[in-house]
């Protein structure tokens, strides 16, 4: 092969990345935007779905410093969504909640509601489990059951939840704090249960000192 053959062919080769790489960016920047407002527009849904009453919605980030801020695209910390009815009150909170399942991740938006202190709902967004049974997390009208008033109040410090979020053996539940498992589906309603326990534990005691703000912001 001739040095004229071989430079032709590093610059042809050079000229296919560099255009592979321009197209990959350019494909990028121009579906990020129809990405991020596929995204929100879900995230919507399931927050008016799962706050029990709520008609409009607001996003929040609580910040490493603890502020309360308008959610923006750029700004970092832990997403916190109110809803309110038709008048501007404060129906409840949503949150996200994320563990690993048996064959991926789990990931859930909860509703809390300050009145009881409680978890009163359970969106699932996003599982790969087992057809058949992993996805009875959300077919399973007694497993959903879970989740209309599962204690998640606060203890006296106001630090953390006063008792973790957990799952049992299924038919052995005793405590409103306490989830009872799907028979064959274990692995997927322990999931469900520790990524609840995670978000709750993490955004609860940061922002329910908030919540006269939210009350007052309007969506």
């Amino acid at each position: 092969m001739s040095g004229n053959t071989s430079t032709s062919m590093i610059v042809t080769l050079g000229f296919v990345t560099a255009l592979s790489g321009f197209l990959i960016v350019t494909a990028y920047q121009t579906t990020k935007p129809a990405i991020e407002e596929n995204k929100r527009l879900r995230i919507q849904q399931t927050v008016l779905e799962v706050i029990k009453g709520a008609t409009a919605y607001k996003p929040f980030v609580i910040t490493a410093n603890g502020d309360l801020l308008e959610a923006t695209p750029d700004l970092k910390g832990t997403n916190v969504y109110a809803g309110y009815d038709a008048q501007g009150k404060l129906m409840g909170l949503a949150a996200e909640g994320r563990a690993q399942g048996y064959s991926g991740s789990v990931e859930t938006i909860y509703a809390y509601s300050p009145a009881c202190e409680c978890i009163t709902g359970v969106k699932v967004i996003k599982q790969t489990e087992t057809p058949g049974l992993g996805d009875k997390v959300i077919t399973n009208k007694d497993f959903v059951a879970n989740f209309e008033k599962l204690d998640a109040k606060l203890d006296a410090a106001g630090k953390a939840l006063a008792n973790a979020i957990v799952t049992v053996k299924h038919g052995s539940k005793k405590n409103p704090w306490e989830v009872d498992a799907i028979s064959g589906a274990t692995i997927s309603s322990r999931a469900i249960a520790k990524g609840l326990n995670g978000s709750a534990q993490e955004v609860l005691p940061k922002v329910v000192p908030l919540l006269s703000t939210i009350e007052g912001a309007k969506p």
